[in-house]
């Protein structure tokens, strides 16, 4: 399994967006970093209440020159449900994230053991990615726990942008 090294190009990431055309990383032209939040799907509890935050925080990414989505291995009727159940219209939405590329960006896949889960679905990954489509930073999870808190997040680039703080873990 591959995974996505600070000061190196990021893989390839595409996919289509709830109410939106197709997003591609290559495209993006942030004033700083995209975020990228890969969450697991409808059936998490957990990946309901971190969207919600981040949702709630896109004020103060925005204001840092950061883009911010969030994308899973869901199909678009099951990320449909998951803007419109989790109250959260305003967070750019991806689906349909195929397993070649997840695995591409290092995400765990896991198999569905419960009623409701994906037959497939991959695991949680938050990566920043720079304007030159170079990561950042990358933390990558094998279940729903553990991510990044997102407040503590939007400090430390808060700190990046303001000191021009290096990425850091290159050594592989």
């Amino acid at each position: 399994m591959t995974r996505p090294t600070p000061k190196q190009q990021a893989p390839e990431l595409t996919f289509p967006v709830v109410g939106g055309d197709p997003w591609n990383l290559t495209e993006q032209q942030p004033e700083h970093f995209t975020l990228i939040v890969c969450y697991r799907g409808l059936h998490c509890p957990i990946c309901k209440k971190y969207l919600q935050q981040l949702a709630g925080l896109l004020p103060e990414f925005q204001q840092l020159g950061v883009n911010v989505l969030a994308v899973s291995m869901d199909s678009e009727k099951r990320a449909r449900l998951s803007r419109q159940q989790w109250d959260i219209p305003q967070l750019t939405l991806g689906y349909g994230l195929d397993q070649a590329m997840a695995k591409a960006w290092g995400l765990y896949l896991s198999k569905g053991v419960k009623e409701g889960e994906p037959k497939v679905f991959s695991e949680p990954g938050l990566f920043l990615i720079d304007g030159s489509n170079t990561v950042y930073y990358a933390a990558i999870n094998s279940n729903p726990w553990g991510r990044p808190y997102l407040p503590s997040f939007v400090k430390a680039v808060d700190y990046i942008v303001k000191t021009g703080y290096p990425a850091r873990g290159e050594l592989v």
